[in-house]
């Protein structure tokens, strides 16, 4: 494998910022790792980060790269800081950004397939509400979504903070004063707008520990889902929101990812 730490100006946000990507590179002497190349464009897999981290930390807390060197895929990691895959109201645009701009330009970058069969996405905690939100809003850009301890429910945690805590103050600055329930930054209207299209529709997978703060959540989404016509692989078991969890559990979701078999 081949390990990229890319420095990049950002049109959308008006300022350089950073990805961690993770190349297939066919080795026959390398000790320790089967690699595969699958051909000349490869898949890939957007893999988001939670949100107190950055591009860095799934290399830093997992063994991500070594996990994926017989698969033949690569792994783009987008450095969003606190902003929730969001347009923020007050801040960047990044929604705009990791939907948009980033894929673009990692494509430009390196030798990415942009078939929609070959693109998948992936996260944690923030993150993990990222790539639902990618995958139900841009299911003709990716065949699988995965979310791991996700941030599903924001539109029930915007409308019960209390107005004077730290995250009421943030998360007001991310979404503005306005409740986004039925509104696109709400993963349960989006099902429903989803299952009512007649486009493609992504396979998802979501896992969340019994422990963990936002298991309620994850339950509310898990009910959403199954009334509707989506498929949804889910998993759970103890575990409280921490890396020894997510490190156990991206072995899944890379295990369930619908790659297409080698020829």
């Amino acid at each position: 494998m081949a390990l990229m730490e890319c420095r990049f100006y950002s049109e959308v946000l008006g300022l350089s910022t950073s990805m961690t990507v993770i190349l297939p590179q066919q080795t026959t002497t390398q000790i320790g790792l089967d690699n595969v190349v699958r051909g000349e464009l490869h898949p890939t897999l957007y893999l988001l980060h939670g949100l107190s981290d950055d591009d860095s930390i799934w290399l830093r807390r997992t063994s991500i790269e070594r996990y994926v060197a017989s698969m033949g895929i690569a792994v783009v990691m987008p450095q969003v800081h606190r902003g929730f895959y969001t347009d923020m109201h007050q801040g960047g645009k990044y929604w705009t950004f990791i939907s948009e701009e980033l894929p673009a330009l990692a494509r430009s970058f390196f030798p990415l397939s942009a078939k929609r069969e070959d693109n998948f996405v992936a996260g944690l905690s923030m993150g993990g509400y990222g790539a639902f939100k990618l995958g139900l809003r841009k299911p003709e850009m990716f065949a699988a979504a995965a979310s791991l301890s996700g941030a599903l429910d924001m539109a029930h945690h915007f409308m019960n903070w209390e107005d004077k805590t730290q995250k009421s103050v943030e998360y007001k600055r991310i979404f503005g004063e306005d409740d986004i329930a039925g509104t696109p930054e709400d993963l349960l209207w989006l099902l429903k707008e989803l299952d009512r299209s007649q486009g493609p529709k992504p396979l998802l997978y979501q896992c969340c520990g019994t422990e963990d703060f936002l298991y309620q959540d994850n339950q509310v989404f898990r009910q959403a889902c199954a009334d509707t016509s989506l498929s949804l692989t889910y998993d759970e078991g103890p575990g409280e929101h921490e890396w020894g969890y997510w490190d156990a559990k991206i072995r899944d979701v890379l295990a369930w990812l619908p790659l297409k078999k080698q020829v």
